[in-house]
């Protein structure tokens, strides 16, 4: 696009960006720019039964505004803009004439357009229309142009009402129609002479405000060109003091690279002169060399008292010859193993060149209130909060082989962030940095979080399958159960005289395992007296929910939900449910062929525990939330639906994990 047309363009977005009501007369400026190849857009069709909107996009933002049923046909002209255009069109046809339109061919030049007859002229032509002395003779004429603009500005909404009146709540002319019955009935409306009167009066005092700061803006147009210079200097220095340091660096590179490489050549020297000694040692065991020549040479010695003499010597050396030969081992390594330079914290290091300034603290990630559930939860502090405009926080994941994966990073402007699309059973890494303009703090120090090893799995406690609403509580949200089944125990402990058994109370959630892994997460009240957790199939819990329960049977145990005796019998078997006991602060394991001991199977109760399912492969396993380790696992039979089950005797509270999510972010800043 040409210069001229740039300038066009500037000036049209100056005033849709500095005007109020500037975007709704663009009216006539679209339709004149289609013809140059833009998209028109239209409204709907008077006849039309079916109104159809019409968006159109913002010049300004670049966003789609709504434009209503008449489209651009119920905007006003920008007669401003008009002239705006018209002028760069007329720059831009500079190279061709605008023809008379009265003429016989062939048509001469025009000199004239009559913005009342909407028609050019050439001198001749517009006398004659024109005489003097007549009406015509009062029209306004002005250079050649194509664009006639009407004299009288019309009513969109009333196409033949003239616009008379100004309304002031909507900043934009209406008729007396629009007030008597339109859109703009209860809208306080001012005359056409008052309202161009007051904008008048308040546009020729901002311009008479900025005419007087001419010398200030000048002023300041030099203070910012210095500030130019003075910025054009200290970035030259920067760079220079920045390619001192990288240089310095490369100096400690190349003094490391020449002490690691003599190193390795002294120990490589070191290693093949002893290598060249045993060889130079096992060929003297050879035929008619070295060793063997000589003990050759010896034999034939013939004086008995020469021979004893030298064979003595000799015989040791060969000896310790053989000795060595039946016992083969090399004089040197050949291997430089423990010459291997480890690079992987400097390329780290490296890889984290940036500028920071000791003004700005590290930041601090809080691990207690930063977690991974269904997302992660970052949760970090800045001793120097204000000081920051804002924090980079960066995640990778950690592979087993410690590959070194690349860091992503999310511009926060808090101090928390939720961090999704977390793959499952990974090891993530987490740190954090401040940052101030373009100078940023050192990282923190990493926070490792271990994701869940399936999918998190939500629900809520069920309130209608066999929940007891006298022993157990539940609260509006339904994630969080309490027991008080102790109480009605104490009202009525007058009347047992005899054995008397409590019985649990289940609950369980309110969906379905049919297939696939899933994983929830709970948190069972330090307080709970006893508490079982885990899953059970459709079919046992109506056995648990619906049958009569013997409740002086001291062979009956809730708890298990089958017989006491059968709980050790049937451990390798698979069975339709499984539950671990906690409570009292402890985690109980079940009792096992290779752990049957009570100190191997009392573990500290976890702060939050997880439970995951593998519904096709039918295992069942409990992990410790805040190290996502697994404590206890084993075989389930699936071949039925399956629930979290829950059960609870005594007194005892459970609360599900709330998913993270952004709202969950919002709410607990808020608290």
């Amino acid at each position: 696009m040409c210069t001229g047309k740039n300038t066009f363009f500037t000036i049209c977005r100056y005033i849709f960006l500095k005007h109020d009501s500037s975007f709704l007369h663009f009216n006539h400026f679209a339709t004149d720019v289609t013809k140059q190849g833009f998209t028109n857009y239209t409204g709907w069709k008077r006849n039309s039964l079916t109104p159809k909107t019409t968006i159109f996009p913002c010049p300004g933002c670049e966003h789609n505004v709504d434009l209503g049923e008449r489209g651009i046909n119920g905007l006003f002209r920008n007669f401003t803009l008009e002239t705006i255009v018209e002028r760069y069109r007329q720059a831009a046809r500079a190279a061709t004439a605008i023809m008379c339109d009265l003429c016989k061919p062939p048509p001469q030049e025009s000199t004239k357009s009559c913005m009342d007859c909407s028609a050019s002229y050439c001198n001749e032509c517009f006398k004659i229309y024109h005489p003097w002395g007549t009406v015509k003779a009062q029209h306004e004429y002005v250079g050649p142009t194509t664009n006639f603009r009407p004299k009288i500005l019309m009513c969109p909404e009333h196409e033949t009402e003239r616009i008379n009146m100004y309304c002031e709540l909507c900043r934009r002319p209406v008729c007396h129609l629009c007030k008597l019955g339109g859109n703009h009935s209860n809208h306080r409306v001012t005359t056409m002479s008052t309202a161009y009167k007051t904008l008048k009066e308040k546009l020729s005092k901002d311009i008479d405000y900025l005419i007087g700061k001419e010398g200030q803006v000048k002023s300041q147009i030099s203070e910012l060109n210095l500030l130019m210079k003075e910025t054009e200097c200290n970035g030259e220095r920067a760079k220079e003091e920045a390619i001192t340091h990288f240089e310095k660096l490369f100096e400690i590179l190349e003094e490391r690279k020449s002490s690691v490489l003599r190193a390795i050549d002294a120990s490589k020297k070191l290693r093949l002169d002893k290598f060249q000694t045993q060889v130079e040692e096992y060929q003297g065991l050879l035929e008619n060399n070295g060793l063997v020549g000589y003990a050759q040479e010896v034999l034939k010695e013939t004086d008995q008292s020469c021979f004893v003499q030298t064979a003595k010597q000799l015989h040791l050396r060969i000896h310790k010859a053989t000795e060595s030969l039946k016992s083969f081992r090399p004089a040197a390594q050949t291997s430089f193993e423990d010459y291997v330079v480890n690079t992987s914290k400097q390329t780290e290091l490296l890889g984290e060149l940036s500028f920071f300034s000791s003004g700005i603290d590290v930041p601090e990630i809080n691990e207690d209130q930063s977690k991974v559930y269904n997302n992660a939860l970052i949760n970090w502090h800045h001793p120097e909060k204000d000081k920051a405009d804002s924090y980079v926080l960066e995640y990778r994941k950690i592979n087993k082989d410690e590959e070194m994966m690349p860091w992503n990073e999310i511009e926060v402007c808090g101090t928390s962030k939720v961090v999704s699309d977390l793959e499952e059973n990974c090891h993530y890494a987490f740190r954090v940095r401040a940052y101030k303009g373009s100078i940023c703090s050192p990282c923190s120090r990493e926070l490792i979080l271990h994701t869940p090893p399936a999918p998190v799995f939500s629900f809520l406690f069920d309130e209608k399958c066999g929940y007891n609403n006298e022993h157990l509580l539940l609260n509006l949200k339904r994630d969080r159960v309490e027991s008080r089944a102790g109480f009605n125990i104490l009202l009525a402990a007058e009347r047992i005289q005899v054995g008397y058994y409590t019985s649990l109370d289940y609950i369980i959630g309110d969906i379905g395992i049919t297939k696939g892994k899933h994983f929830w997460a709970f948190r069972v009240e330090p307080y709970s007296y006893l508490v079982k957790v885990g899953v059970a199939s459709s079919d046992k819990l109506q056995e648990w929910l619906h049958s009569p329960r013997d409740a002086v049977s001291p062979r009956y145990e809730q708890d298990s939900g089958h017989d006491s005796g059968s709980e050790d019998a049937c451990f390798d078997s698979s069975q339709p449910f499984t539950l671990v006991t906690v409570g009292m602060k402890k985690f109980f394991i079940p009792k096992s062929p290779t752990s049957n001991e009570p100190e191997n199977r009392v573990l500290p109760m976890p702060t939050s525990i997880g439970i995951f399912l593998d519904y096709d492969k039918g295992r069942v396993s409990f992990y410790d939330m805040d190290h996502m380790k697994c404590l206890y696992e084993r075989q389930v039979d699936c071949s039925h639906t399956m629930y979290p089950a829950f059960a609870l005797m005594g007194s005892g509270g459970i609360q599900l994990e709330e998913p993270i999510t952004a709202k969950y972010l919002d709410y607990h800043e808020d608290m």
